[in-house]
């Protein structure tokens, strides 16, 4: 009876020194910042004093990060879209047992071994407007070259507010490089997907009569839906925290059109020493990062019970 009593307890205490360490230092810290948030600690002199909803209202009026909300729900549908498109389309023709194909795997996922600060400053060289890609554009004849990243437009530019609504185009340059070192890995999410779809059912449908068409969106397309469920989840919560990648490319950008929560976060807390209103920024952001991925986690604990 002693020896089954120790033996239960042997995995609780292998993972509790994790637990305590994940309850002190990710969801102690979590609500540090909240109770933070709600302070009027906004100078290097430490005061918390309750504040109530102060730093909050103070931001969802401040152009900035009205400004910010905008660039991030542009990148997170430009980055998620092009993306996953430019990773399927990749793992399609991978699909094909095409020869050197371990090579050609390996040069598309090479560029996540790269931190996204070295992708931010190489990108910033390639597209900026005096040097990079544009020379070679001039050189072909091309005299109205792009402004890249120091574009100011924004298209359709729906005034909302304080701010105007659209695409601000600056941010099609920083959705480049990003697509460019996150859609290896998207390929070789639906790579692994298709993989694992049987041979068997494409020629089953095929002996039935169905065409390609068909078999594509009847068949494979569904069977890859979990992995695009994984994909969009695993983007979007990217796309909502990025800050290293666009503070060494570009940072906030003439009138912020590059500026994300990250950065804004970064310069309030540690340039600004506004930190009551930087904790209220980093709660807007985990507030955005779970409504993506919570519905999430419960739909799989939902099919788990189920199963």
């Amino acid at each position: 009876m002693n020896t089954s009593a120790s033996e239960r307890w042997i995995p609780v205490l292998m993972i509790l020194p994790s637990a305590i360490a994940i309850a002190v230092f990710v969801y102690g810290f979590i609500a540090w910042t909240g109770y933070v948030s709600f302070t009027d600690w906004n100078t290097l002199v430490k005061n918390l004093s309750f504040a109530g909803l102060k730093n909050y209202s103070f931001l969802f009026q401040d152009f900035r990060f009205q400004s910010d909300l905008r660039n991030t729900l542009a990148f997170t549908i430009l980055f998620i879209t092009a993306t996953m498109g430019i990773g399927l389309l990749l793992a399609l023709l991978i699909d094909q047992k095409i020869k050197a194909e371990v090579l050609f795997r390996n040069i598309f996922i090479f560029p996540m071994a790269l931190s996204f600060v070295v992708t931010g400053v190489v990108w910033q060289w390639l597209l900026n407007p005096s040097t990079g890609l544009n020379l070679i554009l001039q050189s072909l004849g091309v005299t109205n070259v792009p402004d890249w990243y120091i574009s100011t437009r924004i298209v359709p530019a729906i005034s909302i507010g304080q701010i105007e609504f659209g695409l601000p185009l600056a941010l099609i340059a920083v959705a480049i490089a990003t697509v460019w070192q996150m859609s290896g890995f998207t390929m070789a999410m639906y790579l692994a997907g298709l993989r694992a779809i049987p041979d068997d059912l494409r020629e089953v449908a095929r002996v039935d009569g169905a065409k390609e068409r068909e078999i594509w969106f009847q068949i494979i397309l569904p069977q890859l839906k979990p992995i695009t469920v994984s994909v969009i989840i695993i983007l979007g919560h990217i796309s909502l925290k990025i800050f290293d990648l666009v503070y060494a490319m570009t940072g906030p950008g003439a009138m912020f059109v590059t500026d994300v929560p990250g950065v804004y976060m970064f310069e309030t807390t540690f340039r600004g020493n506004h930190y009551a209103q930087g904790a209220a920024i980093s709660m807007i952001m985990l507030v955005l990062v779970s409504l993506l991925i919570v519905p999430y986690l419960m739909a799989s604990m939902r099919k788990e019970e189920s199963a």
